[in-house]
């Protein structure tokens, strides 16, 4: 699997060594939160701005806000390689989806926990990536919830039923128990919070999440 780091737990007045600590980590991943369509707020697109200059990581950034049609393209301008918006935020998906292919980047699509998996099934031969919530979005630190695996095994049987080809992420409460129970449901990249960022050993706890 990919691990994909979710910095919000880091130590953002020394953000650059914070981000060089997992610099063996192919993606990076943006928690984006407006407030609004969740209860918390982190940062916009300029975080990618200012990161940028010291990564070479994919940007993978997921936009947990209201209205993701309007600002789009502000993650593509500051450097993210994939855009993921959520199904119940987007006024119309497939149109989305297609303006963000047209940038030539890649997109995904995701649910909150409580809305049903088969919403998607519209969007699965047009998207690239299908991001699984596995806690509800807008706090990091909450434990795993069990029925994500359910849907992972979903969306692994859709894609093999119908030779879609994209990736499926997982994101909330991932150890190394939970990082080989998404792995074995047919988890492609997971990704992790507190979990890397909490320890002093980062890049070894990237290689063996990676690694299950």
């Amino acid at each position: 699997m990919i691990c994909s780091p979710s910095f919000l737990s880091c130590d953002f007045t020394r953000l650059e060594s914070e981000i060089m600590s997992i610099s063996n980590a192919k993606w990076l991943h943006f928690d984006v939160m407006d407030g609004k369509f969740v209860p918390n707020y982190t940062y916009n697109h300029s975080m990618l701005k200012d990161i940028k200059p010291y990564s070479k990581q994919f940007f993978d950034c997921h936009l947990m806000i209201i209205e993701p049609e309007k600002q789009y393209h502000k993650y593509i301008e500051a450097g993210a390689d994939l855009v993921t918006f959520h199904l119940e935020a987007a006024a119309d998906p497939l149109d989305l989806i297609t303006k963000i292919k047209r940038r030539r980047k890649k997109v995904g699509i995701s649910i909150k926990p409580n809305t049903a998996i088969d919403l998607l099934e519209p969007y699965l031969p047009l998207v690239d990536l299908v991001l699984v919530m596995s806690v509800e979005p807008g706090k990091g630190g909450q434990k795993f919830l069990t029925n994500s695996l359910d849907k992972i095994r979903y969306l692994n049987q859709k894609r093999k039923d119908n030779n879609y080809d994209y990736l499926i992420e997982v994101d909330g409460g991932i150890n190394f128990v939970t990082a080989e129970q998404v792995r074995d449901a047919g988890c492609d990249v997971i990704v992790v919070g507190s979990f890397i960022f909490n320890k002093d050993n980062r890049e070894e706890l990237i290689t063996e999440l990676e690694n299950v």
